[in-house]
């Protein structure tokens, strides 16, 4: 099973959203963050052909990033399944419950959420400890591969891809 990891596009300044009076999870991608997600999920399709299953952050700007992919993809946004345990203070166990319930759906799961809580995630997926060892930038992505049932530790690293490369696939 091939697990894909994306973490959201470029969204409006925490700073500058916070003066609206709105929740954090209202806030949503900028103008520039949709264009540069558009193309660089174009480099995903490029690297990755199909999605089995996309899921995302039940925060907006995951959402909307899922949105792009999908479209890209070609699958409805229906398509797309909000997991709680992708937000940013989502835990690991809870997250890997979901990902063997779909273990089955069709390879890869795509995710999409946040950092550093997708980078916390892959590390330990990888390792089997949490850290902050692999960072993700916005609209970039990680490729995960596990043999067998997933479980913490038990992932191999494919490959890690920033968004500008991802861009430059896709082109």
């Amino acid at each position: 099973m091939h697990l894909l990891v994306i973490r959201h596009a470029i969204a409006e300044d925490r700073g500058e959203f916070a003066q609206t009076g709105e929740d954090d999870g209202l806030r949503p991608l900028t103008k520039e963050g949709k264009a540069k997600m558009a193309r660089a999920a174009e480099g995903l399709r490029a690297a990755v052909p199909a999605l089995g299953a996309l899921a995302a952050s039940p925060l907006v700007r995951a959402r909307q990033t899922a949105e792009i992919v999908a479209e890209e993809f070609g699958l409805p946004r229906s398509a797309i399944e909000t997991v709680a345990a992708l937000a940013p203070e989502g835990k690991p166990n809870t997250f890997l419950h979901w990902l063997r319930g779909h273990a089955e759906v069709g390879d890869p799961v795509a995710i999409v959420g946040h950092e550093t809580h997708l980078g916390s995630l892959a590390a330990w997926l990888l390792t089997g400890t949490a850290g902050p060892w692999l960072p993700i930038k916005k609209g970039g992505a990680v490729l995960l591969e596990f043999e067998g049932r997933p479980r913490a530790g038990g992932a191999a690293l494919v490959w890690a891809l920033p968004p500008a490369l991802l861009r430059r696939v896709g082109a």
